[in-house]
């Protein structure tokens, strides 16, 4: 039996610094597509996604990151313009000074209200980090009916 094609798997970590509340880490990208973005990057073969969540923490920002919480899922076929993938966002804490590493090239400290232009779908992500930090809660997301019970 052959493979079904399926999404990349990745993740994408928010990173709350301890020594500076209410800031949070986001690198400069190295490659394309340039600008700003939450570290994150592919999920390893016989990795577990928080393993990833906190190897691409540290490769990209110096920060070895406690994960507290899955944010959720982000798939849209269209978040990244090189291809369809599915990634993994966690809400982490780190302390230290983030300094950037492989695919960064910077690294800087951020309030989530002012945030420069970011890539991906990141700023989106973002926003729905703010409602989880004002509420508690994580998005609800709409879900499609399935085939066959549309207008039932």
């Amino acid at each position: 039996m052959s493979r079904p094609e399926t999404p990349l798997l990745t993740v994408d970590i928010i990173i709350e610094m301890q020594e500076h509340p209410g800031k949070i880490v986001l690198i400069e990208r190295r490659h394309e597509p340039l600008g700003w973005a939450l570290p994150g990057g592919f999920v390893d073969v016989g990795e577990s996604v928080e393993e990833a969540a906190v190897r691409e923490a540290y490769e990209e920002t110096g920060l070895r990151v406690r994960l507290m919480t899955l944010l959720g899922i982000y798939s849209d076929p269209s978040r990244d313009p090189r291809g369809h993938n599915a990634s993994a966002v966690f809400v982490a804490e780190a302390w230290g000074m983030a300094s950037a590493g492989d695919d960064a090239a910077n690294a800087g400290l951020f309030s989530p209200d002012g945030l420069p232009p970011l890539a991906f779908d990141h700023g989106e992500i973002l926003a729905d980090y703010r409602h989880f930090l004002a509420t508690g809660e994580v998005r609800h997301f709409d879900s499609p009916m399935p085939p066959g019970k549309r207008g039932a």
